[in-house]
């Protein structure tokens, strides 16, 4: 608590760093304010072991493509430090000969360099706008020795973000899940589970700005994740991790430590989600020598997976529901089934924002800052990484054996050459996710009750997007009411979870997906904790439903979207489409005229022989006519 105090004297801004690309030695840290080494001064090239990669992420690989770009970065804690730091670096590049004053190492015709802000707040966005205005006014003077106004930016920042809060449109600035959704579509709700499923995830697009963008917006989705649940994000070096079991609470490290062996072996096979048996889970050992349990009976039954907690402490099963508030959840659950007619219907009934739950207090065993819900889930703890942007220097961390998993942003092709190394990559540009291994295909296909709630996200969506006036300016459609949609989603699946003979109500998320969460690391941490604000939740999927026609149709057109051989029929489609009509317009104007002239021959040749058929029959009945009389 007095680290953390004297952290808030500090100020959230930590340093203002310029890195610059020298052609000899490449990327390195020109200037930094305070000093990164306590005992270096400004211009000192020197940075601590934990932060070597700074230079590196500050100037993105392949930045030269690009006259400015923005990049997001997560920097381990230092010793000592428990918290992630969070950058955010904006990136120019100048014509040598338009400096003022030109220094002697400035060999080539361009000079590229990044001014950055290392925050131990997640203000991304407005970090990102106050930085590309001092960014343009630092390259106007055209004097890169004229540091007095970074010194500037420090304590401006510093005294303009003390003591903000970490909500509201602050933290969100700059992330839009409208334009996510427009682009991605229904395939967003299987972004959100390939995340709750805790899987090494990798997107990728060129320039980076795009890529953090469209990363950090899907976290924005989980509801307080970007506020509270990326402070061990970046928790990957040994020392970290250990620091970290250290200032856990006695009273749980036990079970903490239960649930970070077992989930660390469930993760490192990558493909394939290894599910434990009760056995293994009891005895908190690796399972590298297990490698035949990939597909335990357990899987098929969501009973099984609650009874691996048999082997945990007494105390922990001891947070399950009362049976008898169970059965009035479930009673409900029944009479909800009854009436819903319109699957729509109960999504319009809006989650409480994050400022009006109590605030937020410090969770015993996930050591982050939940709600009364027991939100953020702890997703990105305990080797589960969150790197916004990652350089190629850091490739080691996507086969490292103490990294579990991760959610990853690159833009060099060699990060999605090698697709063994991610279980999806997601490829921005395309809008595309590709999944390797057919049992995780499965596993994320959405159910009908998903394709419902994905699809009324696209309507009200695209709903009013033609009128420029009214465009993001309602509620129904904008980038808060999506994201209390999927604080919906998340609060019945949890509440779910929570209730006793729970198979048809889990069924309606999918019964793969269910029994592969409920072994993940962040829904274990959750479910040892009590979480008396769930119970006013209603349990269901909020689309469940009878089956209809529009379903059948929804399926078919999900389906076509989305599988291989429908991209494939799609294109094919599109391309024979195209080729009739070019070749119509083509034979319109070829053949056309040739048939014109055909015709016209005709009608000519027609002529001709018409003319003398009717010249001739008067000539033989003219002797007829005269001998009649």
């Amino acid at each position: 608590m007095e680290s953390h105090g004297r952290d808030e004297l500090k100020g959230p801004v930590l340093h203002i760093v310029v890195v610059g690309f020298h052609h000899k030695k490449g990327c390195q840290v020109e200037f930094s304010y305070p000093p990164l080494m306590p005992d270096e001064g400004h211009d000192s090239n020197l940075m601590p072991e934990e932060w070597k990669y700074l230079p590196f992420l500050a100037l993105p690989d392949g930045a030269h493509n690009y006259q400015e770009d923005t990049v997001y970065f997560h920097l381990p804690p230092l010793s000592g430090d428990m918290k992630c730091v969070y950058g955010v670096s904006c990136y120019r590049q100048i014509e040598a000969k338009a400096l003022k004053v030109r220094q002697a190492d400035v060999t080539r015709e361009t000079v590229q360099k990044s001014v950055c802000v290392l925050s131990r707040v997640p203000l991304y966005g407005l970090l990102q706008a106050k930085l590309q205005l001092i960014t343009h006014a630092y390259f106007e003077e055209k004097d890169f020795s004229q540091i007095s106004i970074l010194k500037e930016l420090y304590e401006h920042m510093n005294g303009s973000l003390r003591g903000s809060a970490l909500e509201g449109s602050q933290v969100y600035l700059g992330l839009s899940p409208r334009d996510l959704i427009l682009h991605f579509r229904h395939k967003v709700l299987i972004l959100f589970k390939l995340i709750l499923l805790e899987k090494k995830v990798l997107f990728y697009v060129s320039p980076v700005n795009r890529l953090v963008g469209a990363l950090m917006t899907v976290l924005s989705l989980f509801p307080g994740m970007i506020e509270h649940g990326l402070m061990d994000s970046s928790h990957y070096r040994p020392k970290s991790s250990v620091s970290e079991d250290l200032s856990l609470v006695e009273s749980v490290s036990g079970a903490e430590e239960f649930v970070s062996v077992s989930v660390t072996d469930i993760t490192l096979e990558g493909e394939e989600p290894v599910l434990p048996t009760a056995e293994s889970l009891s005895s908190g050992n690796s399972t590298e020598g297990d490698n035949h349990l990939l597909k335990p009976p357990s899987r098929s039954s969501p009973e099984s997976s609650e009874s691996d907690w048999e082997t945990l402490d007494p105390s922990v099963l001891e947070e399950s529901p009362p049976k008898d508030a169970a059965e009035e959840k479930e009673a409900g659950s029944e009479l909800k089934d009854a009436f819903d007619s319109k699957p729509g219907t109960p999504i319009t009934v809006q989650p409480q924002s994050a400022s009006g739950q109590g605030g937020v207090v410090q969770g015993l065993v996930s050591g982050l800052e939940e709600d009364q819900y027991g939100l953020p889930l702890p997703i990105f703890t305990k080797g589960y990484l969150c790197l916004p942007y990652m350089a190629l220097q850091q490739h080691h961390l996507l086969s490292d054996v103490t990294v579990r998993g991760f959610v990853a942003g690159a833009t060099n092709i060699l990060f999605r050459q090698q697709r063994h190394l991610s279980d999806a990559v997601i490829d921005v540009e395309e809008g595309s996710i590709q999944i390797q291994d057919p049992e995780l295909r499965k596993i994320l296909s959405l159910t009908t009750a998903d394709l419902r709630f994905a699809d009324y996200l696209v309507k009200h969506v695209t709903e009013n997007r033609d009128d420029v006036f009214l465009d993001g300016t309602g509620w129904e459609g904008g980038d808060e009411w999506i994201r209390a949609q999927f604080t919906l989603y998340l609060h019945s699946l949890l509440s779910s979870a929570l209730q006793q003979d729970n198979e048809r109500l889990l069924a309606d998320y999918g019964a793969p997906f269910v029994s592969v969460w409920k072994i993940s690391h962040n829904y274990r941490v959750w479910y040892s904790n009590k979480h008396p604000a769930m119970a006013a939740i209603t349990p269901g999927h909020p689309f469940q439903g009878q089956y209809s026609v529009a379903d059948v149709k929804l399926r078919l057109s999900h389906s076509v979207q989305n599988s291989e051989r429908g991209k494939k029929i799609g294109n094919a489609m599109m391309t024979t489409s195209r080729s009739v009509v070019q070749t119509g317009k083509v034979v319109g104007q070829s053949v056309g005229g040739a048939l014109t002239s055909a015709k016209s021959a005709m009608s000519s040749w027609f002529s001709t022989l018409a003319q003398p058929a009717a010249v001739s029959p008067p000539a033989y009945p003219e002797p007829a006519v005269e001998a009649k009389p």
